[in-house]
């Protein structure tokens, strides 16, 4: 009897230890991963297309996204397919380019990139620059927990909007769910 315990709590804590380090790569992939990317962004700015930010990439830095309130600053990728977003929030293709007119979706994951967005509020300001373009500045004027199933966020109103979507709830247990937080800020300049 005693062996058997012996044997069931060692898979217990291999279990846990496993679970534990799997949790911590998700955060030190997402941090590694932005840091290459303000790299590959820097070298977007200085005038180089699609710059893969390691070798193996299939996406590459479309934008950079701040929020001085949160000091939130982060690249944002090309797409957002559950691969691109687990280096870094994506832009939605189909949708507009951010601080052009019409809606730019912007998709993260609720535990890392986007984690910041159960604590932003209306009126807060968030900055994007995009390659070959003055900085864009947007007045958060919209929080709201939508169901993924019905909700449409997208306009065509010739306003130039953001889009921050992440899956809801943020202290889910597992991903997924048809709940969506949404962030919807209005340009503020030009």
């Amino acid at each position: 009897m005693r062996r058997t315990l012996g044997i069931v709590i060692t898979l217990l804590v291999i279990a846990g230890m496993w679970q534990l380090g799997n949790g911590v790569w998700i955060h030190a992939k997402a941090r590694l991963a932005q840091h290459l990317l303000h790299r590959a962004w820097a070298r977007t700015l200085a005038g180089e297309r699609d710059v893969k930010p390691w070798p193996w990439a299939d996406t590459w830095p479309v934008a950079r996204l701040t929020v001085p309130a949160h000091d939130v600053d982060v690249i944002v990728l090309a797409g957002a397919s559950g691969r691109t977003l687990a280096f870094g929030p994506g832009h939605a293709a189909g949708t507009a380019v951010p601080g052009a007119a019409g809606t730019a979706v912007v998709t993260g994951h609720r535990d890392t990139h986007f984690s910041f967005l159960e604590r932003v509020r209306a009126g807060e300001t968030v900055l994007v620059q995009v390659p070959g373009r003055a900085p864009a500045a947007f007045r958060v004027s919209e929080v709201a927990v939508v169901d993924a199933r019905t909700a449409a966020v997208l306009n065509d109103d010739g306003v130039s909007t953001l889009v921050l979507v992440t899956c809801y709830p943020f202290d889910a247990v597992t991903a997924g769910g048809p709940l969506r937080y949404v962030v919807t800020a209005e340009r503020t300049d030009g």
